[in-house]
């Protein structure tokens, strides 16, 4: 222990007991939970606030630490220290605790025992970072579960449904932070839906400050008048290319803010596992059992990070493929009105950023090359990755698809074409129009647009270059595009005159 602990003697977790006289220990906090309030039975019109956290000083034990009192030493208390930070508790309560209750909604801990704090009679004191032991430092990369007690992503989504409301763990690279937000209140419950865009005038606080690698959420009320926040990480692992993992409390949420996008691994003790029936596709839901590890300290974390750089190229394609196949954004939703210019605006404010933007266009397509023979509209790709395949070979090369050469992979034709969008404030030059995108707005599949004649062709180009359009699209910024800026279409429709007028002139 350093110099500065060395005269104050701390029980070991492993040896608490009740009824001990002013036991004092020392840990890093490796979880926490949100700040809740309750009506007080006793006090009638009064609340009671509790919050947990769990508290490690050696690789095999841990144990829960529960709060209760008044609002502001609740808060005051939970304000005071992090997840990953060194606290001495002196007096605490020693409880045996009631294995089936407790660990319905606590983590599992090793120890038969919980802590329980008074307002009146114990104390938390944080420790400076240069006052901790390294050896109680390296606890913080130790997972809470046997390193080799996971599920792959791949198994969870080859499980589907069976795994629906488990309790697992889960190991995984952190691929990026997608923000969500709330759109509506239904009845007595809350509607989320997918959104993502220029929220300045909504919420003072975006963008996020450059120094956050991750992100901050997004705010919403539910309908009994209380805050609330949502994150989504999307991970990524060997098996399976982009999975969502939710964060809904404010602790988890804080985490996410040191994880470094395709370099953090993660080990998620104690995660539940959904199927999301809007998504249609498995999710993963942080609780108050879950307990995350940052870059564990163990061979298989080492290899997923070995595979992270050897696939860094193939990660950072803006998530191009995957979130086209495998995520359905709600168009009502998005409600943020663009024009050209104000668009880049909000590219150049926000350089360096790799999350997307959402948004509508009022505008024309200025460039559609449907009908030149020279410029290539359609490609083959893997149905398994949704990856582009070489024509020569006809093999998928993406890095993420299924390695099983027992499993068959063919190739589909999708539309693939780059186009310009022009208002009158600009032009913005190869947007993306692709996939079954490509094809409600086109009005035919792929394989009937290319039977056309030329001269169809050429009628259905210029029906779309005489009008305004209605657009709803993504934007991301990325070295790699044009101008810096990659958007992808996500409808194209011919617009009402009467709407894009009003919304043109900024009536409501």
């Amino acid at each position: 222990m350093a110099n500065s602990f060395s005269a104050q003697n701390f029980i070991a977790l492993s040896d608490l007991r009740p009824n001990l006289a002013r036991p004092s220990i020392i840990g890093m906090v490796i979880g926490k939970t949100d700040v809740k309030g309750f009506p007080d039975r006793k006090n009638i019109g009064s609340e009671r606030y509790t919050f947990s956290f769990t508290i490690r000083d050696s690789p095999t034990y841990f144990i829960n630490v529960t709060s209760w009192g008044k609002e502001d030493y609740i808060k005051s208390l939970s304000r005071s220290f992090r997840v990953g930070e060194c606290v001495i508790i002196e007096n605490p309560l020693v409880q045996t605790k009631e294995i089936e209750k407790e660990e319905k909604f606590n983590p599992t801990t090793p120890s038969i025992y919980k802590l329980l704090l008074s307002e009146n009679h114990s104390v938390v004191r944080v420790c400076s970072s240069y006052q901790v032991d390294i050896k109680l430092l390296s606890l913080l990369h130790l997972p809470t579960r046997d390193s080799q007690d996971y599920y792959s992503l791949g198994d969870i989504v080859a499980n589907g449904q069976n795994l629906d409301g488990r309790v697992i763990n889960v190991l995984a690279i952190v691929r990026s932070v997608v923000f969500l937000s709330i759109t509506r209140t239904v009845a007595s419950s809350v509607t989320f839906w997918f959104m993502k865009g220029d929220f300045s005038k909504k919420f003072s606080s975006w963008p996020p400050d450059d120094s956050q690698p991750i992100g901050e959420p997004k705010y919403f009320t539910t309908s009994d008048r209380r805050k609330g926040q949502r994150c989504e990480v999307k991970l990524y692992d060997e098996t399976e290319s982009s999975f969502a993992m939710l964060c809904w409390d404010n602790e988890s949420i804080l985490l996410t803010q040191s994880w470094i996008p395709r370099e953090t691994v993660i080990f998620a003790a104690d995660i539940r596992i959904n199927f999301d029936k809007f998504r249609n596709c498995m999710t993963a839901t942080v609780i108050s059992k879950t307990i995350i590890t940052a870059n564990p300290d163990i061979p298989e974390a080492k290899i997923l990070s070995n595979f992270a750089r050897e696939n860094a190229e193939a990660t950072a394609l803006d998530d191009e493929i995957v979130g086209q196949l495998k995520e359905s954004i709600n168009l009502q939703t998005i409600v943020d009105v663009y024009t050209v210019e104000q668009l880049k605006a909000v590219a150049l404010k926000n350089k360096g950023k790799t999350y997307p933007f959402y948004g509508i266009l009022y505008a024309y397509i200025s460039t559609l090359n449907i009908d030149n023979e020279t410029v290539k509209i359609a490609r083959n790709r893997c149905t398994g990755c949704g990856y582009c395949v070489s024509e020569a070979s006809n093999t998928c090369t993406s890095p993420f698809c299924n390695k099983d050469s027992s499993v068959h992979k063919s190739v589909f034709l999708s539309f693939d074409l780059l186009i310009d969008l022009t208002d009158h404030t600009g032009t913005l030059h190869s947007c993306s129009l692709s996939g079954t995108v490509a094809e409600e707005t086109l009005g035919f599949t792929v394989h009937e647009f290319l039977a056309l004649t030329e001269e169809q062709k050429t009628t259905i180009k210029w029906q779309f270059l005489l009008e305004r359009s209605k657009i709803y699209f993504k934007f991301v910024l990325s070295p790699k595009a044009r101008g810096g800026l990659r958007i992808d279409v996500l409808s194209c429709k011919l617009a009402d005159p009467i709407e894009a007028s009003r919304i043109l002139s900024g009536k409501k």
